[in-house]
């Protein structure tokens, strides 16, 4: 006996989850585009003084001493050290203040900054993406996005028609887009460029901590015997790094209170002491500050100066916080910040440093020019706890910034998969990841024992960071001709002024590529050569599921040939391909000739956006006739997207397909229903259904045979207890129509299948080289690829459906 009718049209208005708890859920995402009360904006500024300038506020704990290590001398002329000091300045006033704050700061993506935030902002521009397969948005699936919930993936998919006119922007901006979209070569460079500062990203986060705890520790020289220190700087540093790594499984939310007043506290400090020693040791000390002074520096030293170049650079060390953490805050949040506080206080802080050196040219002991010899005496105990809380603090933004670059790298397919733990409820952006925690931890302590010194650490951390600067302005002035369509002689302008300053720094560290240079071009090379081989793989994966796949009217016309038998329940398959029937099932339903009376196709997309709003996250078709009862369902997330948990997703992916059934969806099948030779196209249209608009109930229900309602057949539930089923019924709004009979019949099926349970058909492949295939292609698949899909962790899906009600397809794909 069928059950009564499964919709439940009750006065509930709209469903609560509906409406407020998303529009909440998505306020502090898209905060970067809504004007914030004052208060709020305030509030963000200091939050962020303690998660994106630690890093920068400790960089004078090592700029002097990496500037004047081996290159050139401290004279009793002061030249030298009043032309380092022109140069911090400088760098500090164009670097970070002109180029990230006023100009950088605006290319946020959505809301997020970051070296692939400006990737994707270019590829939603123009047809450039070079991403694996269901990590982009295909061609026709244009305005399925709302502007309210996530206008710039409207954009991006709008290049699926007339990219030129769907973009707007002529004259430069149409010529720049289609040279780069006519030349496949140039796409590759753009994408290697992104990937090149992802890795100088991953390499700062192993140098980072090692620097400045090392430095920070290294006041102890000042505080203790002779030759004692150097037993006690590289324990304590080694320590303090295993204890950093170690609590990033709590999540710095926990320790966030403390973050910004340490920040704080540093800050005051070095400003104070700065403006302490200008008054006692040289009030005249800001006339270094005009560009004369640079002149009269590289004219003295020449070669030595230049080289120490790439010393000074370590100033701005951190500045690519500003634009990475964007996600957390909002532009004016951390303009003010910086302008107001971090700027003012480094500039005293090396002003005060200088003022005080050009009064002692000659320093006992080892240490000779550093932060601590400028520190009063009766404070310098103090100063050094404050020092080392405040490096540990720049420590944790940078080690939590390399975990969202690499969520970001492995939710658009270019990193192998790995464990992300999402350690807050309320900040959407704090995660943390254990297999790249424990890398991160044994190459930062690697380096810190094998250079000991922050000579050698400087040089390191200073070509990685002027490597990322590099990248971002060439990615910057593709922006504003492609984004902002702005002249093209502002863009050439634009990357000649920064390139020009950034490419000196660059050929001052890369001169020192044999005193430390090395390590993070060794570390870019090695995660760069892992992403690449991550990325080969997954595409000729994909390219041999688009070519390997079968089509409907096979899937159609198998039943009869085969015998095929249809159970009861929900049949969930996984698959990368967005149209066409993927060769995994295929193979399954040949040896096995049974699948589900329901039958859902679900490809899970990660598209180069930062979210997805959920009423747009589902676009559902059919496949195939009606009285068949197959559907094909896109999932889309967008890289910074949290995905939902086993039960939650399983009941918006049904709710999807009801509403999908309930509003007359993929009606133009109908007419076709007995042309097997209809196009694919026209059977597979996808539309966009909103989840909230339909709620599904469960009910614990009753054994099998008392029970008065559902199908009158027994079967286990969806959590497999046999005897056991729950009761399962839609409820509709008040204000919507009573469905028509035909429609009614879909749902009650639907709903029958939902309560007899789903089962997860899951593919599982090997990735060979076909026979005949080069040396470096069976390297790169059988062994490269190989290795890295066996040591990484499998689909997010996989890791949380029911193992009861898995079954898994084995099959060997020639590549």
């Amino acid at each position: 006996m069928k059950s009564p009718p499964t919709m439940d049209p009750e006065a509930l208005g709209t469903p609560p989850e509906s409406t407020e708890e998303r529009q909440q859920g998505q306020g502090g995402r898209q905060g970067g585009k809504k004007r914030l009360p004052w208060r709020m904006t305030l509030s963000l500024a200091y939050q962020s003084l303690g998660v994106v300038y630690g890093d920068l506020s400790t960089s004078p704990l090592y700029v002097y001493k990496a500037a004047f290590a081996d290159d050139i001398q401290h004279s009793e002329t002061n030249e030298e050290i009043l032309g380092v000091l022109s140069f911090v300045f400088w760098t500090l006033t164009l670097v970070p203040l002109l180029k990230y704050v006023c100009v950088v700061l605006r290319a946020d993506d959505n809301g997020e900054g970051g070296t692939f935030a400006l990737y994707s902002l270019l590829c939603r521009h123009a047809r450039a993406a070079l991403l694996p397969p269901g990590r982009g948005v295909e061609p026709g699936d244009e305005d399925q996005f709302s502007d309210a919930g996530g206008g710039a993936a409207k954009k991006y998919l709008e290049y699926g028609g007339n990219a030129t006119t769907a973009l707007g922007g002529g004259g430069a901006a149409a010529s720049v887009r289609r040279v780069l979209e006519r030349h496949r070569v140039l796409q590759r460079v753009l994408l290697v460029l992104a990937l090149v500062g992802t890795c100088m990203v991953i390499g700062d986060g192993v140098l980072t901590p090692a620097i400045s705890v090392f430095s920070a520790v290294s006041g102890l020289e000042l505080s203790m015997e002779k030759g004692h220190h150097k037993y006690v700087e590289l324990p304590l540093a080694c320590f303090i790094l295993v204890c950093l790594f170690a609590l990033q499984h709590y999540g710095t939310h926990r320790v966030g209170f403390l973050f910004a007043p340490i920040v704080i506290a540093w800050l005051l400090c070095i400003s104070s002491i700065g403006v302490y020693n200008i008054v006692k040791w040289e009030p005249h000390v800001y006339r270094a500050l005009s560009p004369y002074y640079m002149y009269k520096f590289l004219k003295k030293t020449q070669r030595g100066g230049w080289m120490s170049l790439g010393g000074i650079l370590l100033c701005v060390t951190g500045s690519e916080a500003m634009f990475a953490d964007l996600g957390h805050f909002n532009q004016l949040s951390i303009q003010i910040a910086f302008t107001c506080m971090v700027y003012p206080s480094l500039i005293l802080a090396y002003m005060g440093q200088a003022a005080y050196l050009s009064k002692h040219h000659i320093l006992e002991g080892d240490y000779r020019i550093g932060f601590y010899v400028s520190v009063p005496e009766m404070i310098r105990w103090p100063v050094l706890a404050i020092a080392i809380l405040a490096a540990v603090v720049g420590s944790q933004a940078v080690i939590t910034g390399t975990f969202s670059m690499i969520k970001q790298c492995t939710s658009l397919g270019c990193f192998p998969r790995v464990k992300i733990v999402h350690t807050s409820a309320k900040v959407h952006g704090q995660i943390y990841i254990p297999e790249i925690n424990w890398i991160l931890m044994i190459l930062c302590l690697a380096v810190t024992i094998g250079f000991r010194d922050t000579k050698h650490l400087g040089n390191a951390s200073g070509l990685a960071v002027i490597t990322v600067m590099l990248v971002t302005t060439c990615l910057m002035s593709l922006v504003i001709v492609l984004c902002w369509h702005k002249s093209i002689f502002l863009a050439i302008g634009f990357i000649v002024f920064f390139g020009t300053i950034e490419a000196l720094y660059f050929s001052a560290s890369l001169i020192k590529f044999k005193e430390g240079a090395w390590v993070p071009i060794v570390l870019a090379f090695f995660f760069m050569m892992v992403m690449c081989i991550w990325h080969y793989g997954t595409i000729k994966k994909y390219e041999f599921d688009l070519q390997n796949k079968v089509s409907i009217n096979w899937l159609l016309s198998l039943s009869p040939n085969l015998g095929i038998v249809r159970v009861p329940g929900i049949g969930l398959i996984h698959t990368e391909l967005d149209s066409g029937i993927p060769a995994i099932f295929s193979h399954f339903v040949t040896n096995l000739p049974a699948f589900h009376q329901v039958l859902i196709f679900m490809c899970i997309k990660n598209v180069p956006i930062p979210h997805v709003s959920p009423e747009e996250r589902f676009l559902v078709g059919r496949i195939g006739p009606k009285e068949h009862r197959i559907y094909r369902c896109i999932v889309r997330y967008g890289y910074h997207d949290v995905q939902m948990d086993d039960q939650e997703f399983e009941k918006d992916l049904v709710c999807s397909v009801a509403e999908f059934i309930r509003s007359g969806g993929g009606g133009a099948s109908n007419p076709k229903a007995n042309g097997a030779a209809a196009p694919e196209k026209d059977e597979e249209r996808m539309s966009v259904v909103a989840s909230g608009s339909m709620r599904m109930l469960e009910e614990d229900g009753v054994g099998a045979a008392e029970s008065a309602v559902g199908p009158s057949r027994a079967g286990a539930g969806a959590g497999g207890e046999t005897g056991v089923r729950k009761r399962v019924r839609f409820v509709l709004p008040a204000s919507t129509p009573r469905p028509n009979a035909g429609v009614q019949e879909e749902l009650r099926e639907l709903t029958d299948a939902r309560e007899a349970g789903m089962a997860f058909i899951l593919g599982h492949c090997y990735v060979k080289a076909k026979s005949g295939s080069s040396f470096f292609r069976r390297f790169v698949i059988n062994f490269g690829y190989d290795f890295l899909r066996r040591n990484s962790r499998g689909p997010s899906y996989a890791v949380t459906v029911p193992h009861a009600s898995t079954l898994e397809v084995g099959m060997i794909y020639y590549v």
